[in-house]
């Protein structure tokens, strides 16, 4: 089947989509409004943006009414309203159900960390909190917020990196079984990633004949 996304109605192009670009890991945003209330949000358009400098970036729709969700308005720099900073936590499956209630609305100027059993723990760098249960944590700045349609690409530079000791092995590498992060698939599902398969670099030569 050929498909022409521009003939297609928005909710059948994001079936298409999510259905598609599975497994999404999912950004946990802890921000924090100018009035100093903290908000919590998961976004399954999240991914690296690159190393030098270290930078992340995930993307949020606008509200149905059309205006700008909390993480959005909470992410603008000062000169725009917002704050400039926050962080990216990892969702992970201990507190899966948790990150999936903090999708739901609540009014501005409330707090999820109010609403769900997490605690909020004091950032180094910046005024955000991060997320305590979190094995990893992402303190970032916006770097640039780019605007697609409906939606707004965040990009940010990380400034200051948590990991918790037990996560850390040799090497500097992330034990990612200790870290148990959860990616989004389609409709309600969620998956692990604990099942996973080793690619060597380079591929053995076809002997000679």
């Amino acid at each position: 089947m050929e498909i022409d996304p521009e003939l297609l109605d928005p909710s059948i192009r994001y079936k298409l989509l999510i259905g598609s670009v599975v497994p999404r890991p999912i950004a946990f945003v802890s921000s924090l409004s100018p009035e100093g209330v903290a908000n919590l949000a998961p976004f399954s358009y999240f991914n690296a943006a690159g190393h030098k400098p270290l930078a992340l970036m995930f993307s949020i729709s606008l509200k149905p009414d059309g205006s700008e969700k909390d993480t959005l308005r909470n992410v603008r720099p000062p000169s725009e309203g917002g704050t400039g900073e926050y962080v990216i936590n990892l969702a992970v499956e201990s507190y899966a159900h948790q990150v999936a209630e903090c999708a739901e609305p609540l009014p501005y100027g409330e707090s999820e960390f109010d609403f769900v059993n997490l605690s909020p723990a004091p950032s180094r760098v910046i005024q955000p909190p991060r997320v305590a249960e979190s094995p990893v944590a992402f303190e970032c700045r916006t770097l640039q917020i780019v605007p697609v349609g409906e939606f707004h690409i965040v990009i940010g530079q990380v400034v200051h990196l948590f990991v918790r000791d037990d996560v850390l092995g040799e090497n500097n590498r992330i034990d990612v079984d200790k870290v148990g992060a959860i990616g989004r698939m389609a409709g309600y599902e969620y998956c692990r990633t604990g099942d996973r398969f080793e690619i060597p670099n380079g591929f053995p030569k076809q002997p000679q004949v």
